[in-house]
């Protein structure tokens, strides 16, 4: 659960903005106070000649500058993020401001200019020239590292500049969440090794004949979207107590106090601190990830696309780009293992029967809406159809190919509703050819059922 946890954690630190400029904050305060101790200590040569060597109203003039200087950018590119993050929030979606808080160029950048401020700041306190009623004093190493870090700050703001017209483009958004697709289905889906699903549906013969009749729901103490199930602490708990879990619930589903989260057998085992034990197992949230939820990302593609279709915005090229990141990632997922449903302890006993996704369920979610939205739009219906088309080349089980063709059959009927010429449906229906041939291979692989 600790890992759950942690990484809940880390997740919510990445996708603050107060976080990494917080940690530079402290290594500039830190830095300041090596370099005041270096040059009271007077242990290190200066004879160089890219140290200041100035005296004391050059330096508390220039350190004065660049603090100044730095807080200002720093207002400034702040304002620039909020603006980015308005701009994301109209043309992508509020769901895409996650991704965008969780850059970390901004972060860096915001914390770059904050540590400059703050080092300056520290080190001009430090200075005294002749007049001032103290020994005079001018550190010079620090002095010259504030130096440093205003040109670095200098080549940070160059970058910024860059960095914020670059991260509102639809197609960096786009890559973004495609990435962000491809590295859950890496981290949740298995490769194409080990046990096969056959072998899995054995689980079903070995769920007691009462399990229905004895079992008792275990219902949710708070509110709001699952995030993650901690499999290590349930499979634990469930040894534990010599029970069978089977969870009703899987991430990425809104939980309501009082819901069902899993049901326990032997019913009569079920006590305040079990459920208590098992609630902590289950993580909640105020918004969706992508920890355990493959749709997640999914969902965030349609959205785009579904905003770039729309009769306001009328951007049926961003929609394309998001049907081919699409057609990717289930491309990666019909080549993966779907994790099995039984989950086993170490003496092969079934314990946990987990809540999985489906691949109709995923591609439904990939297909139904931009379908529905694009049906009057040539372009985006050829591009459905190429991507089904593309998918099917990687498909061998007849399960999954019977899904893919289920929606090329709904998309090619949508078309003849929903397009006005022949020469535009003739086009589609070449396309709806290509996924059928496509189908029709000699390597299908039966059914498991």
């Amino acid at each position: 659960m600790r890992n759950v946890k942690l990484s809940k954690l880390w997740d919510q630190l990445h996708s603050s903005y107060w976080f990494i400029p917080a940690v530079m904050a402290v290594v500039a305060t830190a830095l300041a106070f090596t370099m005041l101790n270096l040059d009271r200590a007077d242990k290190v040569e200066i004879n160089y000649w890219w140290v200041y060597t100035g005296g004391a109203d050059g330096a508390r003039s220039l350190l004065g500058s660049v603090a100044g200087s730095m807080i200002s950018v720093a207002a400034t590119a702040f304002s620039i993020t909020i603006v980015a993050l308005q701009l994301a929030a109209s043309n992508f979606g509020p769901r895409l401001l996650r991704n965008f808080m969780q850059d970390t160029g901004n972060q860096v950048v915001l914390g770059t200019f904050i540590s400059t401020f703050i080092y300056c700041l520290l080190v001009l306190r430090t200075i005294h020239g002749e007049g001032d009623g103290y020994s005079e004093f001018v550190p010079q190493l620090a002095v010259t590292v504030g130096i440093l870090l205003a040109i670095i700050s200098i080549g940070v703001l160059i970058y910024f500049i860059h960095h914020a017209s670059t991260i509102i483009q639809a197609s960096h958004v786009i890559q973004n969440v495609s990435e962000d697709l491809h590295s859950a289905i890496n981290r949740l889906f298995p490769e194409k090794i080990g046990r096969g699903e056959p072998e899995y549906n054995l689980g079903v013969t070995e769920i007691p004949m009462s399990f229905e009749e004895e079992a008792l729901p275990i219902r949710a103490n708070g509110i709001g979207y699952l995030q993650a199930i901690d499999d290590e602490e349930l499979m634990k708990i469930a040894c534990k107590q010599n029970l069978l879990v089977r969870l009703k619930v899987r991430p990425g589903k809104f939980i309501v106090q009082g819901s069902d989260l899993a049901l326990v057998f032997p019913g009569k085992k079920v006590t305040k601190k079990l459920t208590k034990e098992i609630n902590d197992a289950f993580i909640l949230g105020k918004e969706r990830t992508e920890q355990q939820d493959v749709e997640f990302p999914i969902n965030q593609l349609v959205e785009i696309a579904l905003r770039a279709i729309s009769p306001a915005v009328n951007d049926p090229f961003t929609a394309i780009r998001c049907i081919d990141q699409l057609s990717a990632g289930l491309c990666h997922l019909v080549q993966r293992n779907f994790p099995s449903s039984y989950r086993y302890d170490n003496n092969n006993k079934l314990r946990v029967i987990a809540e999985g996704v489906k691949f109709k369920g995923l591609t439904d979610a990939a297909f139904n809406q931009i379908r529905q939205y694009g049906r009057s739009d040539v372009a985006v219906t050829i591009r459905l159809l190429e991507a089904i088309a593309l998918i099917a080349t990687y498909t061998k089980t007849s399960k999954y190919q019977d899904v893919l063709r289920h929606h090329a059959d709904i998309i090619l009927q949508d078309s003849r509703e929903g397009l006005s010429q022949e020469q535009d449906y003739k086009n589609v229906e070449e396309r709806y050819y290509q996924v059928i041939k496509n189908l029709n291979n000699d390597d299908t692989i039966k059914d498991w059922d």
